[in-house]
């Protein structure tokens, strides 16, 4: 089994490099894996992150480059590249511990004894942290829960599977759902999920504040749009609830935000009073009160275009 780890990046560059670092410090023990490859996948960053890949003479690293095409793109030409017969993809914001691919392998190979087959892949554990320094120091957190089936923040699977799936649909350039789609693809395959908490990733993002308000936004009515193109291509139910495209979501968060009056305006003086008491992680939350409403409303509007579109 040879192991390439698929990390496509976008103007990251201080978190990417905390990241890389500890898959240089991989735990393996002798003759485990064939060995081990990092595939970075850097996708039109404008900071310096190319520059300094280029210098940073990391044993384990590949670079490779593209114009801004999305993390869908990046993931397709990393796994082209890549020379691993087994895939291991996770985002370039994500820290992990020593024995992290360790870990996956060990899920793939007891899950394959188990069942027969190698119809499946493995989801480690996605722990969010605000902590730069420090990132693995964060313990696991009710919210870090995840009911995904694939996400590629921390998955790892056969790379027959990915290929007789297709891959990612670069049609996804927004934000969002082109690692959910590629899973309702993969199920159809009857690939099993094969949870490993053992694999642990570090999710870092900055301290939540105000100024990261239209951002947040702007990415919600983007995920919206994407998630339009993911029902065109499985028009279900189980869809219709990823995406929030529904009445119950519709009604849901319209009452939670009274239909939009509680908004990044009328919350910010009571989410800047938590961010001054230390606690931006519950502004954060709080603020998904209406950052949900925006989502939903993206969403009816992107499928009111489409519908339009199609007369």
């Amino acid at each position: 089994m040879f192991l390439s780890v698929v990390i496509p990046t976008y103007n990251r560059l201080l978190i990417l490099q905390k990241c890389l670092q500890a898959l240089e410090h991989q735990q393996l023990p002798p003759n485990f894996v064939d060995g081990y490859e990092v595939i970075v996948v850097d996708d039109g960053s404008t900071d310096q992150t190319v520059a300094w890949l280029q210098q940073a003479g990391l044993p384990h690293v590949k670079l490779f480059q593209q114009d801004h095409q999305g993390p869908a793109a990046a993931r397709n030409l990393g796994v082209e590249k890549a020379s691993g017969d087994t895939i291991i993809f996770i985002d370039s914001d994500l820290v992990v511990t020593e024995t992290f691919l360790q870990a996956h392998v060990n899920a793939l190979r007891q899950a394959e004894k188990q069942l027969g087959h190698d119809r499946l892949f493995t989801y480690g554990n996605v722990i969010n942290t605000c902590n730069f320094e420090q990132p693995t120091s964060e313990p696991y957190k009710i919210t870090d829960f995840s009911a995904a089936y694939f996400a590629t923040g921390n998955v790892a699977i056969g790379r027959q599977w990915l290929e007789k799936a297709g891959l990612f649909d670069t049609r996804f350039q927004l934000y969002g759902w082109e690692d959910l789609e590629l899973g309702v693809r993969l199920k159809q395959f009857g690939l099993k999920l094969i949870k490993c908490p053992e694999a642990v990733g570090y999710h870092w993002h900055p301290p939540f504040n105000l100024e990261q308000l239209p951002r947040l936004i702007d990415r919600e009515i983007q995920r919206g749009r994407m998630g339009v193109l993911f029902y065109q291509k499985h028009p279900t139910w189980e869809v219709k609830m990823m995406i929030q495209m529904t009445w119950i979501h519709r009604l849901l968060w319209g009452i939670l935000s009274l239909s939009g009056a509680l908004n990044e305006r009328t919350m910010a003086p009571f989410l800047q009073w938590l961010i001054n008491r230390g606690k931006p992680q519950l502004a954060l939350e709080t603020a998904r009160i209406f950052l949900n409403w925006y989502n939903v409303k993206g969403v009816y509007a992107a499928y009111a275009e489409l519908k339009a579109t199609e007369r």
